[in-house]
């Protein structure tokens, strides 16, 4: 069965034939081929519903929904005239901003597409009447655009989570690190390249008689000053413990020497001036251009902030955001009628069957795929080829490249997942681990050629031809592989949030290496 099953699905995907579509055709092929239509029944349908069936992937809806009133909302363009007070002044200032823009948005859609849409239909004009080349607009909009599946929140995070049986909020707060990398990495290429290639120099864009309502203004006010009231509160519990103010009790509780709400509405009231000291060096556009990007930037903190904290779930995290994203976009912003909440449910209600619908049929498929022994195979193959875990994960990176060169993650990943993953973690590296390793190396799949969708959304949003973005893609390329092997050869960068936020599930008295590599490698 093995034999012509893999074929039969390759075949399909090449002529053509969608995703979804394919993952059903192969396994009914092979079923009534061995005569046995119950399994039809059985082995297809029944798993199609039951794959769709799942209330950890009901934070996939809900989490497109919040990207897409905030994308008709006109969070956007805050965010992208946000980015140009920071970043526009340095050379090569607007593909800085393409960079941060795509970096921010991330925080609100975890959509790659969604992203090169969003930002692209905004910078790519703007670069081309910059200066820039339009190839140059449209791959580094491209380039940028991975970075969304990877800062949290991730729908193919969510996705492999539900397959393997991992925690979401571990892999949401395993991809910070890489995802910030990715950006940063790309900002390091976009300046090397800007004396080399010319690019254009630019000032600080703030745009002048900035506006703002007085509801956003007094919004923006709390919200500022609760944020950084919440920043110095952590730094505050992370030091109270060595200058004698916290002790653990014998249950294992902390004890805080003072009331931590005292302790808060100080650090209120300290946030306050220091946020007007800093207000006098700064002019009143650049302030306004700051608060109006204040709500929008607030959705990221509330679904990180909410898991953390254990007020809610990320599934429950998800349909938060959804409420936080109309009441800015209705009552805080003012920028959605009630006439526009149609269009925005149609266009989210078909993203989301058609994600769904293919991880229904993913979930068929791996059945099938479980039923021919492929994972045993697959699995003494890749272990006669070394002894040695890194080159197998050097092997695996570049076979899960090739994949997401032809494959959309979310397939690839409810495909191979769990063939490879169990493979790796007997071999001593952590599921949490290889899931960021898996994500971020198909995430940037999306942006490669042939096939890579984000490619494709690209070309239609600036009117150049994929052949001409993948080629100027080709060194925002370089750099995202190299992020992924360091990614994959460093596990502290991404493991390092999860585990001190305690969501790895190590013991107290287990260190940080043994808790990142739980079955000691060889």
């Amino acid at each position: 069965m093995l034999i012509l099953f893999l074929p039969l699905f390759l075949m399909l995907i090449l002529i053509g034939l969608p995703v979804v579509f394919a993952l059903m055709a192969a396994p009914f092929a092979m079923i009534m081929a061995e005569g046995d239509t119950r399994n039809v029944v059985a082995g297809l349908y029944r798993n199609l519903y039951n794959g769709m069936d799942s209330f950890p992937l009901m934070a996939l809806p809900f989490f497109m929904l919040a990207g897409e009133i905030m994308n008709r909302g006109g969070i956007t363009m805050r965010l992208v005239e946000f980015a140009q007070a920071f970043m526009g002044h340095m050379r090569g200032g607007l593909a800085h901003v393409n960079i941060l823009s795509s970096m921010l948005f991330a925080g609100l859609s975890g959509s790659a597409v969604a992203d090169t849409s969003a930002i692209g239909s905004t910078m790519i004009p703007a670069m081309e009447k910059n200066g820039y080349t339009r190839r140059f607009a449209a791959a580094i909009t491209a380039a940028s655009s991975v970075i969304g599946p990877i800062i949290p929140p991730s729908g193919i995070m969510i996705i492999y989570a539900y397959v393997m049986g991992e925690s979401v909020a571990s892999l949401f707060l395993a991809g910070i690190v890489p995802g910030i990398l990715v950006g940063v990495g790309l900002m390091v290429m976009v300046r090397l390249m800007a004396d080399r290639y010319d690019l254009p120099k630019a000032e600080r864009i703030v745009h002048k008689n900035q506006t703002i309502t007085p509801v956003e203004y007094w919004v923006s006010f709390a919200l500022l000053r609760i944020n950084f009231a919440g920043l110095l509160m952590a730094l505050y519990s992370f030091i109270a413990g060595p200058v004698g103010l916290a002790r653990v009790n014998d249950a294992g509780d902390t004890v805080h020497a003072l009331n931590l709400w005292v302790v808060f509405a100080a650090l209120l009231v300290a946030s306050h001036f220091i946020l007007m000291g800093y207000r006098k060096r700064v002019t009143s556009d650049f302030r306004i251009v700051c608060k109006k990007a204040v709500a929008p930037l607030q959705t990221p903190i509330i679904i990180l902030g909410g898991i953390l904290v254990g007020v809610f779930t990320p599934t429950e995290a998800s349909a938060i955001a959804v409420a936080y994203a109309l009441i800015v976009s209705f009552f805080v912003l003012r920028s959605m009628k009630f006439s526009d909440l149609s269009g925005v449910l149609t266009r989210s209600a078909i993203a989301t069957s058609a994600v769904l619908l293919l991880v229904g049929a993913a979930v068929a498929f791996k059945t099938v795929v479980a039923l021919s022994y492929a994972p045993q195979i697959l699995s003494d193959y890749i272990l006669s080829l070394s002894e040695n875990p890194l080159v197998l994960l050097f092997l695996i990176n570049v076979l899960l490249f090739v994949v997401g060169m032809f494959l959309d993650a979310g397939p690839a990943i409810i495909i191979l997942g769990p063939i490879l993953g169990p493979i790796f973690v007997d071999m001593g590296v952590h599921p949490v681990h290889f899931a960021i390793i898996m994500s971020v190396n198909l995430t940037v799949g999306l942006a490669t050629p042939p096939m890579g969708l984000v490619l494709f959304v690209a070309s239609t949003v600036s009117g150049e031809r994929v052949e001409t973005i993948a080629r100027a893609i080709l060194p925002f390329l370089a750099v995202e592989i190299a992020v992924i092997f360091l990614i994959t050869y460093v596990p502290a960068i991404s493991m390092t949030v999860p585990y001190l936020a305690g969501f790895l599930g190590c013991a107290p008295d287990v260190g940080f290496s043994a808790c990142i590599s739980p079955v000691p490698i060889q």
